[in-house]
């Protein structure tokens, strides 16, 4: 088993030794092929600490290409059919990598947008700060319907609003980047704020999260902590052993109601006429918003009637505001001794009583 291990190698032929339609999510952090013409330096002088390895170069713009459809294509043959694959990149390479992997077949799903903080500023002032970097997430095709997407959760994290696809994070520093020496152990350490929201938003506990430029180990470290087997592929057998002592030091989430993430959509669809069957509401009931603007009286089908229309409690509660849609059970409330209660409410006792 493969699991829980950085295995030392090249990327491609690590991929083509796993089993197809393995892995549950794949999260890669490919190189930038962003050298540097020459030294950058700050206005005090000093040279700014730039990214000028060996596995960072490449003859030409082919040969990049030609290394982008070798490892996707290897990515396209472990991820499951219910997986997803994000990458992540700079304005130098991420537009080759999107026509790449649309060209191999993966449906791209969001480019979500991660804008630094603290990001590093320009210092030949003769172009704006580069102050974000562009994931691409997307699915193993067109037809790839099921893919995991927690929307309650990213929800959740978000203080109830839907969330954005441009994330405020900062930059690695501090305590959580690794160093050798006083110096920084890897030159494009991604924080761990940013794997964690991926993580969370893409795959359960117990997924398999393959990273195949595993570098730091940063998504490896995530996945365990969270409960996710990992497997990590890194080429270069100081980070490999650099991610493995790191690793040891990650406590795994292990109590299921920490890790439980909750669906709305999993959860059973009670139709309105339910609470009249109960009881919960009466036909002739009068039901308002939350302000008390608009009023429909329940029917004895389940239909609601305003003045203006008549229809599901949703269309309804969309016509009335003239709004395109509504969601009719956080909408509409009904009077009980003097205090307005949401419909919701019924509709959640209706399921704790089918979930007994």
């Amino acid at each position: 088993m493969l699991e829980g291990k950085i295995i030392v190698g090249e990327c491609v032929d690590t991929l083509n030794g796993l089993p197809p339609e393995s892995v549950d999510l794949i999260f890669a952090d490919p190189p930038y092929n962003l050298q540097l013409s020459g030294e950058l330096l700050r206005p005090n002088n000093s040279k700014v600490d730039g990214v000028d390895h060996d596995w960072d170069r490449f003859e030409n713009f082919a040969a990049y290409d030609s290394f982008t459809k070798g490892w996707l294509e290897a990515c396209h043959r472990v991820l499951k059919p219910t997986g997803s694959l994000w990458v992540i990149g700079s304005y130098h390479n991420i537009f080759r990598v999107g026509a790449t992997l649309q060209d191999i077949g993966f449906w791209i799903l969001n480019d979500v947008i991660w804008r630094k903080t603290n990001p590093m500023p320009n210092f030949r002032g003769r172009r704006f700060t580069n102050a974000h970097e562009t994931m691409i997430w997307c699915a193993k095709g067109s037809d790839s319907k099921k893919y995991t997407f927690n929307y309650d959760a990213m929800k959740s994290l978000n203080e109830g609003l839907q969330m954005r696809s441009d994330w405020l994070l900062p930059l690695c520093t501090g305590s959580e980047r690794l160093k050798i020496e006083g110096q920084k152990a890897h030159p494009t350490q991604k924080p761990e704020s940013l794997l964690s929201r991926v993580i969370l938003a893409t795959s359960k506990p117990g997924d398999i999260v393959l990273d195949p430029f595993s570098g730091s180990g940063t998504t490896a470290a995530v996945a365990k902590r969270f409960g996710r087997k990992f497997i990590g592929i890194e080429q270069d057998e100081t980070y490999a052993k650099l991610s493995m002592m790191r690793l040891k030091g990650v406590n795994t989430l292990t109590d299921p109601e920490v890790l439980q993430i909750d669906s709305k959509r999993n959860e059973p669809r009670i139709p309105f006429g339910s609470l009249l069957d109960r009881g919960l509401v009466e036909p002739g009931e009068l039901m308002f918003d939350a302000r008390r603007r608009w009023h429909a009286k329940v029917r004895a089908d389940g239909m609601v009637i305003s003045d203006e229309t008549k229809g599901s409690i949703h269309s309804v509660g969309a016509a009335v505001q003239g709004a395109q849609a509504c969601n009719g059970w956080t909408f509409w409330h009904v009077d009980r001794k003097g205090a307005s209660v949401s419909i919701d409410l019924f509709r959640k006792m209706v399921r704790a009583e089918l979930a007994a």
